[in-house]
């Protein structure tokens, strides 16, 4: 599985720009899919949900299995707040 590090801030102001890198990451990798390592973010705010979800999108259009490694909890609680935890590829959230 390839992997794909997030960047440490992830808010609105880059969110275009990270669906770009993210859709490009994706379309690289092979059929072993991405992992998309969030063990750096330190500021982010609800338009990660939906870039994380357009990950998502793109993966499974794409027929390869994407994960998100290193969530920091606040990811983990806005997913629940937006009622999207369970769609999201959430695994292994660091407290």
């Amino acid at each position: 599985m390839s992997t794909w590090p997030l960047p440490a801030t992830a808010t609105l102001l880059q969110a275009r720009a990270l669906q770009d890198e993210v859709s490009a990451a994706i379309a690289r990798c092979g059929p072993e899919g991405l992992q998309l390592d969030a063990r750096a973010l330190a500021d982010f705010d609800t338009s990660l949900i939906a870039l994380l979800l357009h990950a998502q999108r793109t993966a499974r259009a794409r027929g390869v299995p994407l994960q998100v490694t290193g969530a920091p909890p606040k990811l983990a609680d806005l997913a629940r707040l937006y009622g999207v935890a369970e769609l999201l590829p959430l695994d292994g959230v660091v407290t």
